[in-house]
């Protein structure tokens, strides 16, 4: 993987990581949910003129990473309510680059040499061995693991349809432009429908942290989208879950959470899986 490319997907996770974090945060969750998707519809809707539409091989891929989103970012609100974040998340991140790996390599011929594909496994095992660093009993909690794995297949599923889209359209910026448009005024339309005999106005805070959630999400996707397109989606999904990492720091940093010795071997071992992912060809 080029340096370019890694630094990207390496910025792209940095700015993953901070924008969850502010969901995380935030008790009106699908108010927050809500004005993210509002200020992502305005802002395609503004880049519009400036970007191709994507060829017409594309739009079925557009069609479904829209479904995919929606049916993500469901997940994603309805895991942050779960009792056991830190077993859902880091299984749910983990997972999806193994599969990914999977349905590319042994089905759609993506090819990768010995030292990726080493690397995808490291990361993407790293990653999920966080959510044992609180002890195996997490497993036996059945609704935690469904919710993981679901949200880890729609993870990989859309991951690898935006690989193959973005390639398709022939401009990947006019692609992420239009499946930010469809995805957003689908949230939204379901959020309204959430709030409508709401009454209460959404707060100051939860519109803030909405409207910067909503930034650094549509950077770090786009930069993603560009990165399928210029090195092979296995690595380019396995290296955006190194976010996972940064994740912890955040939480270290400035929430006062304990980094264990378990968590620390799980860092270091999905930062040796990224080191892989960067010398491979």
């Amino acid at each position: 993987m080029s340096l370019t490319v890694f630094l990207m997907v390496l910025g792209a996770a940095l700015v993953h990581a901070t924008w969850n974090a502010l969901v995380k945060a935030d008790g009106d969750r699908w108010s927050l949910i809500g004005v993210m998707a509002g200020t992502q519809f305005v802002l395609s809707a503004a880049l519009l003129p400036f970007f191709p539409i994507p060829a017409a091989v594309a739009w079925p891929y557009i069609a479904a990473n829209t479904v995919l989103t929606t049916g993500y970012t469901l997940l994603l609100v309805r895991a942050y309510r779960h009792g056991d974040l830190s077993l859902v998340y880091p299984l749910a991140r983990g997972i999806s680059p193994l599969i990914v790996a999977g349905v590319m390599v042994f089905f759609m011929g993506e090819r990768l040499t010995w030292t990726a594909q080493i690397g995808v496994l490291t990361v993407g095992l790293a990653v999920t061995s966080l959510a044992l660093t609180r002890g195996a009993s997490g497993l036996r909690d059945l609704p935690s693991v469904a919710i993981a794995l679901a949200t880890g297949c729609f993870i990989a599923t859309y991951t690898i349809v935006d690989g193959l889209g973005a390639r398709a359209a022939q401009s990947a910026s006019g692609y992420m432009i239009w499946i930010t448009i469809l995805s957003s005024a689908v949230i939204v339309a379901f959020v309204l429908f959430r709030r409508r005999r709401s009454v209460a106005p959404i707060g100051q805070r939860t519109r803030r942290a909405g409207i910067a959630s909503a930034l650094l999400s549509y950077a770090s996707s786009w930069i993603v989208i560009v990165a399928l397109t210029l090195a092979p989606v296995p690595m380019v999904s396995a290296l955006r879950e190194t976010g996972i990492v940064f994740a912890v720091l955040i939480g270290v940093v400035f929430l006062h959470e304990r980094l264990s010795l378990a968590r620390f071997a799980s860092i270091l071992a999905t930062l040796a899986g990224a080191t892989l992912l960067k010398v491979s060809r």
